[in-house]
């Protein structure tokens, strides 16, 4: 049976943390693993909510030496975690915080006395290539949250080839973060980007844009910031002055090249996307400044059918059917042109939702705004398309005025409603059961025009 390591670091000085006390080693953190590793009870499956990504990072490889598989939800909410003790009854739940997990076993992250702590000549500790090292779980942004298994030996090749994408196989950056590590682009550019990629990481998950300065300020250079579009934006936005920033990378929705083109100028940093989804795990990146082209991460294959394109090879595990409309190029490039279930037809005419989004997005003092295609018809038998919107200072006349001017009428949405926020969630998601939520609650209970 084949075993791949648990990590590429070599020297046990070599920095592979950072937290508010300072750094932690390599040997350093081997040792805390092994040490909760002898703790933790046996069982099946670690549900691993970890708030700190160091305490994380320790807990899912004592997991892995306990034959473990960690459960990562991309929500905590009550109803989770009932549907995760009926799917799987053995779990455990690992907390560093007072997280409420009502009903299911509970073990608090404990105090590790470095000084009792397994030296480092023991080693580093390999695993079973075909492990079942982790089960994500989508989003629900299209549905209901669907688990992916994920094996160990895939886990690793993904580290690694995201590392030689990237260019951080040959120069390591220190990672922050602003997306929770349990979330499959947080899980993969966070964590996985440090064990098989070489590089370390800040433990925090910094949000509001003072917290993510000071993050950026705790680390030394060279520094990856690992963000999404809406918080990117939000840091702009704030005009705070930010430390040297290396490298910016940015996922979980599209990136339009008005706001990379701001990043770059603001910190002189190239604004770098990676594309990919919970399912398959990245594919490819690109610089966002360059052009539309992505480019494959190293092993990655697409092949097509029709109009339908899966991806294979490389890390990915089995042959994984991709929701995107995609149009491929020489050189393992690729053009991505919406996702078929974003693709509307409304009279004839057709769109996509991503569309339609980056023209309500692009609309001076929008703030941020989404369109909602709601399931039902209108009484004259044509879907009607709704927005939410966020856009302090303007009328809906007003954004509706300027959306004329850039979109087809049939697409204008009937009503635009104006709202303090839209219900993102941390990765800036929107989960259509939110979406559908909210429609219900401002559109269909509140009596809104539909003219």
């Amino acid at each position: 049976m084949n075993a791949v390591p648990l990590l590429v670091h070599g020297d046990s000085a070599a920095v592979f943390a950072w937290r508010p006390d300072g750094p932690v080693t390599v040997g350093d953190y081997l040792a805390d693993v092994r040490a909760l590793a002898a703790r933790l009870p046996a069982t099946g499956y670690l549900l691993n909510l970890c708030h700190d990504r160091y305490r994380f990072a320790v807990g899912f490889a004592a997991g892995l030496l306990r034959g473990m598989t960690s459960l990562q939800p991309s929500s905590q909410s009550p109803e989770t975690f009932r549907r995760l003790q009926d799917e799987y009854p053995d779990l455990i739940a690992l907390c560093d915080s007072d997280t409420d997990v009502p009903d299911l076993p509970r073990f608090a992250f404990p105090s590790l006395d470095r000084a009792a702590k397994t030296p480092f000549a023991e080693g580093i500790p390999s695993i079973p290539a075909d492990h079942p090292a982790a089960i994500l779980f989508t989003s629900g942004s299209t549905g209901q949250p669907q688990a992916q298994r994920k094996t160990w030996g895939k886990l690793a090749q993904n580290g690694r080839a995201e590392a030689v994408a990237l260019g951080l196989a040959i120069k390591p950056h220190v990672l922050v973060g602003t997306v929770p590590v349990q979330h499959s682009y947080g899980f993969e550019s966070t964590f996985l980007l440090a064990l098989h990629g070489g590089c370390a990481f800040w433990a925090g998950k910094p949000f509001y844009p003072q917290d993510i300065a000071s993050a950026l300020a705790a680390v030394p250079q060279p520094r990856l910031l690992v963000t999404t579009p809406f918080h990117l934006s939000a840091l702009l936005a704030s005009g705070i002055e930010l430390p040297a920033i290396d490298i910016l990378l940015s996922a979980t929705a599209p990136l339009s090249t008005t706001l990379a083109a701001e990043a770059e100028a603001r910190t002189g940093a190239p604004m770098l996307e990676i594309y990919g989804s919970t399912e398959s795990g990245q594919l490819a990146s690109r610089r966002t400044t360059d052009g539309a082209a992505w480019t494959l991460l190293p092993g990655v294959r697409l092949e097509q059918a029709g109009d339908e394109t899966a991806a294979c090879d490389g890390h990915v595990e089995g042959r994984i059917v991709l929701s995107d409309v995609i149009e491929l190029l020489p050189d393992n490039r690729f053009l991505l042109h919406g996702r078929h279930a974003d693709l509307i037809n409304i009279a004839g005419k057709r769109t996509s939702l991503a569309y339609l989004n980056h023209q309500l997005g692009a609309v001076p003092g929008v703030v941020d705004g989404a369109f909602f295609l709601p399931d039902e018809e209108g009484p004259d038998g044509i879907t009607r398309l709704t927005a939410f919107v966020v856009a302090p200072g303007l009328t809906a006349r007003q954004i509706t005025v300027a959306l004329r001017e850039r979109i087809e009428a049939i697409f204008l949405p009937r009503p635009l409603v104006l709202v303090d926020a839209l219900p993102r969630n941390s990765t800036g998601k929107l989960p259509r059961g939110d979406l559908q939520a909210l429609y219900a609650e401002k559109v269909e209970r509140a009596g809104h025009g539909r003219g």
